[in-house]
């Protein structure tokens, strides 16, 4: 009889099994998310539902005033003949200016060619594989915050790399394996590299906070969060290695190597050609840095800002486009001097290949666009997050505990809806309008959803590569379970969920700027 991860039943083991209370709570979860249907489904049918509920308040003459405003704002029905418009004038306008789709589009071109040329991987191993033993832990579970910039690939690559990486310096390879997993998916939305995540969320977030009169006009950029990640993933990178290394890897049973398994350590070291791949790129990125600094640091450089300011400024307003350059530049100097890449077929097949994998996320993208002008044409975006933010007031949940809730509502929700996109966009353009009517910028509502977007995911059924994890715990341990797996991953949810909690009341009790220009409070 199949298990619940669709792979084949391993034996019975009465040794190191999960309580049987822990695959009660785990086959629900997995029911109750499988009942859900698709996010693209789930979209459309809540743009049917708006339209609905949008007419009805229209019908009804529902009108809102902004508070701290005097503009009141009348409720516009879909299925009405101004409805009936609107939609055929900017159905195509609603997606193609939609800011998330052509960012990410463009960032996973130029990070999927680095991917494919080999750069990613070469630069994982070449940090790891010289590793003291006893950094370690502290080492892959940095790395492993760093990891979305290499998006999903990350939770395929690093874990089983780790694994080798601990076996080869005599620890055991179980604790590299699932610690690595637990830190790229626990602190995935942290770092201090900016992928394709990032686009995508502040794409989401400028969207949302345009429900709000004025909310167009506020500089949010790819940056808005960079000076939050960057902290947290050195942190959790800290905290990660020591649950590795002092709660992990004590609990686990000894390691034996399964009869015929090679007892010599696997050779990681990088070859001559990668080597001077490495050094080639890292001098072409340099180099490009370097121009592109001097564009924006000298008085009166064409990429300062208004005045001579270099915050805000064009440089960070155009941050996709100049990081699109950068990774382009180190995948094809990289692929070109490995010959990893082959001519301009290479590179076009390359990106193009990256590009096929985000068809399911460019379709979510094209109703998601519709549901969010939605929201904001009729109104019906501004009412919830008036009456949204009203009731947190009333509640008495304003400030930081809103925050706090906010994040625990995301994380409960991050075990059903595992799509970072579709979450955002199904609660951002709610509480992003309503956290700042209670005086809190957008940015600080895209920090706190990073938290609950990342740090619940180790642990549902509904994260695919979890079922990966399994098939490559069984190489190790074959009777592994999938209980046993998921109370080894569970040592890792709490800690990262109240240390970055922590971490964000820091930077909300001294009121430090998450990123370049954004500040807690809207300015």
């Amino acid at each position: 009889m199949p298990s619940v991860t669709e792979l084949p039943a391993p034996a019975p083991s009465h040794d190191g099994d999960a309580p049987r209370g822990i695959d009660r709570v785990l086959a629900l979860i997995e029911r109750a998310g499988n009942a859900l249907p698709n996010p693209i489904v789930l979209f459309a049918g809540l743009f049917v539902l708006l339209a609905v509920i949008s007419t009805a308040f229209a019908l009804a003459d529902v009108s809102v005033t902004v508070p701290g405003t005097d503009e009141t704002r009348q409720i516009t029905g879909l299925f009405t003949d101004g409805g009936i418009r609107w939609l055929v004038e900017n159905l195509v306008t609603n997606f193609a200016t939609f800011p998330p789709v052509a960012a990410v589009l463009l960032m996973i071109m130029a990070v999927g060619l680095a991917e494919k040329a080999g750069l990613l991987e070469t630069v994982m191993r070449a940090t790891l594989s010289r590793a003291p033993r006893a950094l370690l832990p502290y080492l892959v579970a940095l790395v492993a915050c760093q990891a979305h910039m290499m998006s999903d690939v990350a939770a395929i690559v690093l874990p089983p790399l780790a694994a080798v990486v601990f076996k080869n310096a005599g620890r055991h390879p179980v604790a590299g394996l699932i610690g690595g997993f637990a830190c790229v998916t626990a602190g995935y939305a942290a770092g201090f590299t900016i992928g394709s995540l990032d686009a995508l969320y502040i794409g989401i977030t400028q969207q949302a906070a345009a429900v709000l009169p004025g909310g167009a006009d506020l500089d949010l950029n790819l940056l808005a969060n960079y000076f939050f990640t960057a902290s947290s993933s050195l942190i959790l990178g800290l905290l990660g290695g020591f649950l590795i290394s002092r709660v992990l890897e004590p609990r686990l049973p000894a390691y034996r190597p399964a009869a015929g398994e090679a007892e010599a350590p696997e050779n990681l070291s990088l070859t001559k050609v990668q080597r001077r791949g490495l050094l080639v790129t890292g001098l072409a990125v340099a180099a490009y840095a370097a121009v592109v600094l001097s564009l924006w640091l000298p008085d009166g450089a064409p990429l300062r800002g208004k005045g001579g300011a270099l915050v805000p400024s064009p440089l960070l307003s155009g941050i996709v486009p100049v990081l699109f350059g950068a990774f382009l530049i180190a995948g094809l100097v990289y692929g070109i001097t490995t010959k990893a890449i082959e001519g301009s077929d290479g590179v076009v097949t390359a990106m193009t290949d990256s590009v096929k994998s985000m068809a399911g996320y460019v379709v979510l993208m094209f109703v998601a666009a519709q549901v969010i002008a939605l929201f904001n044409w009729s109104n019906v975006g501004v009412l919830l997050a008036v009456k949204a933010a009203a009731g947190l007031n009333s509640v008495g949940l304003t400030g930081l505990w809103a925050l706090i809730g906010f994040v625990l509502l995301v994380s409960f929700l991050n075990l059903f809806v595992v799509s970072g996109s579709a979450l955002w966009s199904l609660v951002g353009p709610v509480f992003v309008p309503a956290f700042m009517l209670l005086g809190m910028s957008p940015a600080v509502s895209q920090a706190a959803f990073r938290i609950g977007d990342s740090a619940t995911a180790v642990v549902t059924p509904m994260n695919t590569y979890l079922f990966l994890l399994l098939a490559l715990l069984r190489q190790y341990e074959p009777e592994a379970r999938l209980g046993t797996l998921m109370s080894r991953l569970a040592i890792f949810v709490l800690p990262f969920l109240v240390v970055w909690l922590g971490i964000l009341a820091v930077f909300y009790g001294f009121d430090l700027p998450l990123g370049p220009g954004a500040h807690i409070g809207v300015k």
